[in-house]
């Protein structure tokens, strides 16, 4: 059974910082491909942050050179450094992972609330 767990998600001004992590179980982390969504009150999910078994990261361009996804396989953690907070970037950040071996099928965190006050 896959099990995707985040944390770090708070309430912080304009202009701060958080460290969301995501730690899975059930799944080989090593071969997946990680990413984080967002899911704001009347919106789509939306791709943030994505970072492949190699290493390799995209963006979405709102968050490009604000925000950094790196990954600890010996942890099983993928991280989302979160800086110079928009209050647009309020949202529930669902931690996502998937890979080959289990036929790129989709498996989603719980979510964690974020909130950017003005």
């Amino acid at each position: 059974q896959v099990q995707l767990v985040e944390s770090g998600g708070d309430l912080v001004q304009a202009g701060g910082s958080l460290r969301l992590s995501c730690t899975a179980s059930g799944l080989i982390f090593s071969i997946s491909t990680m990413g984080w969504y967002r899911q704001a009150p009347g919106k789509q999910r939306e791709l943030v942050a994505a970072i492949t078994s190699a290493g390799s990261t995209n963006y979405a361009d709102s968050v490009k050179g604000r925000f950094t996804i790196s990954r600890d396989n010996a942890k099983n953690t993928v991280y989302l450094q979160m800086n110079s907070l928009k209050p647009e970037d309020t949202a529930v950040y669902y931690c996502n992972g998937r890979n080959a071996r289990r036929g790129w099928l989709d498996y989603w965190g719980q979510g964690t609330q974020v909130t950017v006050s003005s």
